[in-house]
């Protein structure tokens, strides 16, 4: 019996369909929660390739969501311990595992041949970072996040909006999952919608999951759907995203990180600590460059540079 017989069935063109996503290759950005129930799912359903970009390493605290994972992988790189599990699941897929940061130069390298991108990063300046480059590569971009007991998943760029067309800017509030909590149900139940998209957009199947957002809140029992098809992008105002090693010597670069805390330096001339007033920051001959550690800091001083200088800023982030 066919490993893919009871799926061939509900295809379109069945085995024609099936060989189509033998031959995709897949980008996803994101080992963790949500990358556990994606991954094995592209794998299990014959996705014949599979980027995995992931610099994170197992932690134990992981482990109640991010299923793919075992005691004995905590310290590894995800990436490798997704490459292993996945080629035991199915050795129809190759697994090309990429344990770095992903920065703007790493992912417009990686996008050579993509058919589909996949955002499981659980990282707002990469969400806006691969809607950017998916605008100018033309391609589909399927993104899921998850806080506490909701979050959506939906289809931006390719034929539909990108995501700065559905979120123009951030939210005043923006806790991260080590300070709100999240359940591991819910990530799997988003990221079973999400690889689902995924096989949705390779089959090319009607209505197309690219201008489609689900949101789903386990902890009132709803959930909804809507399309933006018609959303507007505001990509052209900014902030934009760079790397660190895309700085140039002549950009004006304020580090907001405070001195206490660790990370990574930026470069060498930034100007270190937290700015007030940023819109206060006179405009310069270079560009103007805030850099945080995850990006939010540096995205709401970046607009409200621009909003005050009116031209554009630039943001870089340097990890946690």
């Amino acid at each position: 019996m066919s490993r893919y017989v009871r799926q061939t069935g509900l295809f379109p063109q069945g085995e024609a369909d099936q060989k189509r996503l033998l031959e995709a290759h897949i980008l996803v950005v994101g080992a963790g929660g949500l990358g556990a129930t994606v991954l094995p799912a592209l794998a299990g359903a014959g996705c014949g390739r599979m980027t995995v970009v992931d610099h994170d390493r197992v932690d134990e605290s992981n482990l109640h969501r991010q299923t793919l994972f075992r005691m004995d992988d905590i310290g590894r790189f995800k990436a490798a311990c997704v490459a292993d599990r996945l080629s035991d699941l199915n050795p129809d897929c190759q697994i090309v595992p990429v344990a770095e940061r992903l920065e703007p130069t790493l992912a417009r390298s990686l996008l050579t041949d993509v058919s589909v991108v996949v955002d499981a990063a659980d990282s707002v300046a990469v969400t806006y970072l691969l809607s950017d480059l998916c605008v100018e590569a033309g391609l589909p971009l399927v993104s899921a996040s998850v806080l506490g007991r909701s979050g959506y998943a939906g289809g931006f760029c390719g034929t539909a909006p990108d995501y700065r067309a559905v979120f123009p800017d951030l939210p005043a509030i923006l806790p991260n999952c080590a300070e709100a909590g999240v359940m591991g149900p819910v990530v799997a139940v988003l990221g079973a919608i999400q690889a689902q998209m995924v096989l949705s957009v390779l089959l090319q199947t009607q209505p197309s999951p690219l201008g489609q957002i689900m949101t789903l809140d386990l902890e009132r029992w709803r959930s909804s759907s809507f399309r933006f098809d018609a959303a507007v992008s505001s990509e052209g105002d900014g902030p934009f995203i760079l790397g660190l090693e895309e700085i140039r010597a002549d950009d004006r670069v304020f580090d907001l990180r405070g001195l206490e805390e660790q990370g990574p330096p930026s470069v060498s001339w930034a100007v270190r600590g937290p700015i007030e007033h940023p819109e206060t920051v006179a405009k310069g001959m270079g560009r103007t460059v805030f850099v945080c550690a995850s990006g939010l800091r540096a995205w709401r001083a970046a607009k409200r540079f621009s909003t005050q200088a009116g031209g554009p800023a630039f943001i870089a982030t340097t990890g946690r």
